[in-house]
């Protein structure tokens, strides 16, 4: 017999509760002293990583609080841009000038409104 041939036999004698037993002992081995230190330039990057990942979801919480607070600002201004504007529609009614007038002694015209000519103008200043 050769050599894989009396590996695969040893494989198929060996009984679940030995097999849990190597996969325990393949596992610690893993995890070792030697094994940390060979892989620390992999757990670096793996720190670094949630490091940055941390990092990241605070900036975006921040971002995100800004950004309803200055919608919050946005709607304020909305509002008070509605009601200058319904005011202003109000002030520029008729009724509502003749009464400004009033107070600084302005009258509303009796005789309607006529328009100057051009041609009377024109023969007048030749």
């Amino acid at each position: 017999m050769s050599a894989a041939d009396t590996h695969i036999v040893q494989e198929q004698d060996v009984t679940p509760a030995q097999r849990v037993r190597n996969d325990w002992r393949t596992l610690v081995e893993k995890v070792s002293y030697k094994a940390i230190v060979n892989n620390i330039p992999f757990l670096a990057f793996i720190a670094m990583l949630c490091v940055l990942y941390i990092n990241n979801t605070q900036q975006s919480v921040a971002i995100q609080r800004e950004i309803n607070r200055q919608n919050k600002i946005l709607k304020e201004l909305r509002w008070k841009y509605m009601d200058i504007k319904s005011q202003l529609m109000n002030a520029r009614m008729e009724t509502e000038v003749i009464k400004r007038s009033m107070v600084i002694g302005l009258k509303p015209m009796s005789l309607p409104a006529y328009t100057i000519q051009e041609d009377s103008i024109s023969t007048t200043q030749k």
